[in-house]
């Protein structure tokens, strides 16, 4: 019989132990047969069971590089924040920080609670370190020194709205009273005297905050100090400043030698600039603080710009400069706190940042010397009040000139005395205002009493001659000018009366602002963003080379063979 499945001609012979295709043998484990569509269904299932195992094996090797992967990015993590750590700790470990004991008075907050920022930046003169030695000389006979000077002194006022700024330079030649204090860290004091503002900073930082505090009537609530090293470490810092000098100049004192026209300056040369007195303006120290608002201007146009404080590198070097180069009060002892004062200053556009130098007069005992000079309480009052010298375009403000009593110059408050007389029948009030004026730096012969008979209206009653006092008096209480009146007395009597029953702060009140024109007449103001601003160089003879006395340009040319500070 022939069988379908052979081929023709074969002939199969069946029999009882013939194999059936598709049957199993040996068991139900036997050998699947080899052929057929049976064949071929196992031969998939095969396949899919190789694919299924070369995928375990391939799952098996991603799972481990994952594993590795993330370990590493943890690794990654861990290492970042550690080194974000040690960054932190390694800054907050450079910053030297002083306590101010409430010597610089308080601010006020505005009408929506915001508070103004009064910072004093010294510039010391000390020769405390060998670096300094070597940076300013003159420790060839004493070596390294102690005490120093603040022969640079801004009141940097940041407004209470950050909209606006004033950096006020005091010069450092400047003759007034020191008040007694001491220093809480060497242990000097003084009991006072007059002198130079710039000697308080050897009682500490302290001292000469509340030396300028009680000239200017301004309330300090903190301070940063830099010496010689920190201004070439600051400089370095930022890569470089740029400055323009208005003809060649070579002050053989500070030895700043430059070229006429426009210099990027770093390190030494840098502080050659900011230390030269002989070489700019008069050759007196008036004109060395234009010259240095000329550098901080730069310098803060430099911080603002974007390929500054956008490079990670950059932003480092900065910010572990600044810490290593400063002293600071304990209220800007942090890395934290550094970076809100810095975030706030950030805030004041460079159009609307004043720079101006503090108005003086000859000191009638020493022609060497100066004094406070016309306008310069006037400045003083518009800082202390809070108010703008420029508008919002940035030109330079002139409200308040119709205000009235704003032609008056303000008087320090150390200066001011008041009698306080209650005139409300309630017990304590007359005591609540005089503890408020002597809190705010009034002087402590500011006495009470009680008035005369009952009064329904407070007044201030100024004698002759004393109207900036009463001014400064009533700015301090929030006392309209229309409460104010002139006597025939002498001093001040403030009368208490029942429309003013509680608080020390006239209900309603705002005291009179400063006339802002006034407050920069003579001033030398300039705003931070006048970028084309050169140093004018002393057109006198006020250096002196091989023992011959030359202007400024004529040593430049005599000393051909000394390279430039910026070679």
């Amino acid at each position: 019989m022939t069988d379908p499945w052979d081929g023709p001609g074969s002939q199969v012979t069946q029999s009882r132990d013939a194999q059936v295709p598709g049957q199993r043998t040996g068991g139900p484990d036997g050998d699947r047969p080899r052929g057929g569509r049976a064949a071929g269904r196992a031969a998939s299932r095969s396949r899919d069971a190789g694919r299924s195992r070369r995928r375990a094996r391939r799952a098996r090797r991603g799972g481990r590089a994952l594993k590795i992967a993330v370990v590493c990015l943890a690794v990654l993590v861990m290492g970042t924040a550690g080194a974000g750590w040690w960054f932190y700790q390694h800054l907050n470990g450079n910053i030297n920080s002083v306590s101010l004991d409430g010597k610089g008075g308080t601010e006020k907050a505005d009408a929506f609670g915001r508070t103004p920022i009064n910072i004093l930046v010294m510039g010391s003169d000390g020769r405390t370190s060998k670096a300094d030695c070597k940076l300013g000389g003159g420790c060839s006979q004493t070596g390294v020194q102690t005490g120093s000077n603040a022969d640079v002194q801004m009141v940097v006022h940041i407004s209470a709205d950050r909209s606006n700024a004033t950096v006020m330079s005091i010069p450092r030649d400047t003759i007034t009273d020191i008040p007694a204090c001491k220093d809480s860290g060497s242990g000097r004091s003084t009991a006072g005297y007059r002198g130079q503002i710039n000697s308080a900073l050897q009682y500490g930082p302290a001292c000469q905050v509340a030396a300028v505090h009680q000239l200017t009537g301004v309330p300090i609530d903190h301070f940063v100090k830099l010496d010689f090293s920190g201004v070439v470490k600051m400089s370095d810092a930022v890569g470089g400043v740029s400055v323009c000098v208005s003809d060649d100049v070579y002050d053989t004192y500070s030895h700043l030698k430059l070229s006429k026209g426009t210099h990027t300056l770093t390190g030494e040369a840098a502080l050659q600039f900011v230390r030269s007195r002989h070489g700019f303006g008069d050759g007196s120290d008036l004109g060395r603080t234009v010259s240095q608002h000329i550098f901080l201007s730069s310098m803060i146009r430099k911080f603002k710009s974007a390929g500054t404080l956008t490079d990670p590198t950059a932003v480092y070097g900065l910010a572990d400069a600044a810490t290593k180069a400063l002293t600071v009060d304990d209220g800007l002892g942090s890395v934290t706190k550094l970076i809100g004062l810095a975030a706030d200053l950030n805030k004041v556009p460079t159009k609307r940042m004043t720079f101006a130098t503090m108005q003086t007069a000859p000191d009638p005992n020493d022609s060497n010397r100066v004094v406070v000079g016309t306008g310069a309480k006037t400045l003083f009052a518009a800082i202390a009040d809070d108010q703008s010298l420029t508008t919002g375009s940035g030109k330079k403000s002139v409200a308040a000139a119709a205000t009235a009593g704003a032609t008056a110059s303000a008087v320090p408050a150390s200066e001011v005395a008041v009698t306080v007389e209650n005139g409300t029948g309630i017990t304590g009030r007359a005591s609540s205002i005089a503890t408020a004026l002597t809190g705010q730096g009034f002087s402590s012969g500011t006495t009470t009493a009680n008035a005369p008979s009952p009064a329904t209206t407070t007044t201030l009653t100024y004698g002759p001659s004393r109207k900036g006092e009463a001014k400064t008096a009533a700015k301090a209480l929030d006392l309209p000018a229309a409460h104010l009146k002139q006597g025939t007395g002498d001093g001040l009597t403030l009368v208490i009366g029942s429309d003013w029953p509680s608080g020390t702060s006239y209900p309603g009140g705002t005291a009179a602002p400063a006339d802002t024109k006034a407050a920069v007449a003579n001033a030398h103001a300039q705003t931070a963003d006048q970028a084309k601003t050169c140093a004018e160089v002393s057109p006198y003879r006020t250096v002196s080379l091989h023992g011959v006395a030359m202007t400024p340009a004529q040593a430049y040319a005599a000393a051909r063979g000394k390279p430039d500070s910026d070679e």
